[in-house]
């Protein structure tokens, strides 16, 4: 079995504050630590289960996030880097994938740091009419290519949105939301042990893990921020503008679609 694991940084363990997350705070090098050490604990047990491959797929804001000098040598492939829209790269060589680190979708009372992809630009995302965060996008991509997303790991309002759509993944949660940037957290060594665990369980269970489809083409709707920038539409069918804030892509892809957005 090989592995693929996308690892974003608002739902890593010991994560609660926007200082943690951003390029330019205060507080950058404590997240990039955090989401190296969670990227470890899953990526040793994943081994230890006996998986062959892994591939690791930084996939928070440019992908230069992880601490490469700290990352365990029992993975096969780091992900990193200027990688343009290239946003499963590798990921069609697996057989599963976990979704490691993840948060709640935008408006989501009580999410750690809650969002859709861009919170400066996006209030909310729909996918064929179903309110949707970036864990459903990232699990309908993996289930284009036929893989079974087999554990996600965030918060607690993370692990309650994904089970609504993947009721047969391991939810692995790692801290409690409280506010957008405040957080009950685990200590970090159990944290990490239940990453461990979880991540076992998941690989125990991967064949009974189905892959997540949704019918297509899909829509997406998307309703932007205030005096955000409505996309250019003219001569393209795939494009629409619903009002001043809102507007449709149609595509066949996830990929696709998070390109046109």
């Amino acid at each position: 079995m090989n592995l693929y694991i996308m690892v974003d940084l608002e739902g890593i363990s010991g994560i609660f504050s926007r200082e943690q997350v951003m390029d330019d705070a205060a507080r950058r090098q404590e997240g990039r630590v955090l989401m190296t050490e969670d990227i470890n604990a899953c990526v040793d047990a994943a081994k230890e289960a006996g998986v062959e491959r892994i591939y690791v797929r930084d996939a928070h804001g440019g992908s230069d996030t992880v601490i490469y000098e700290r990352l365990s040598e029992n993975a096969d492939y780091y992900i990193c880097g200027l990688l343009g829209e290239k946003r499963y790269i590798g990921m069609e060589e697996c057989d599963a994938v976990i979704l490691l680190g993840y948060h709640a979708m935008a408006g989501t009372d009580g999410g750690v740091l809650e969002h859709t992809f861009n919170s400066m630009r996006v209030q909310n995302y729909w996918l064929n009419g179903i309110k949707s965060g970036e864990a459903r996008f990232d699990a309908l991509a993996a289930g284009e290519m036929g893989k079974p997303v087999i554990m996600v790991s965030g918060d607690d309002k993370l692990c309650e949105e994904v089970r609504e759509f993947l009721p047969e993944t391991v939810t692995c949660e790692v801290k409690k939301g409280v506010t957008w940037g405040g957080a009950m957290l685990l200590p970090k060594k159990k944290a990490h042990a239940r990453i461990a665990e979880c991540t076992k369980e998941a690989i125990r269970r991967f064949k009974a893990i189905p892959s997540y489809t949704m019918e297509r083409p899909y829509t997406l709707r998307a309703e932007l921020v205030e005096r955000a920038v409505l996309p250019y539409v003219a001569g393209d069918p795939r494009k629409k503008i619903i009002d001043g804030r809102t507007y449709e892509v149609t595509a066949d892809s996830i990929p696709d679609i998070l390109t046109l957005r």
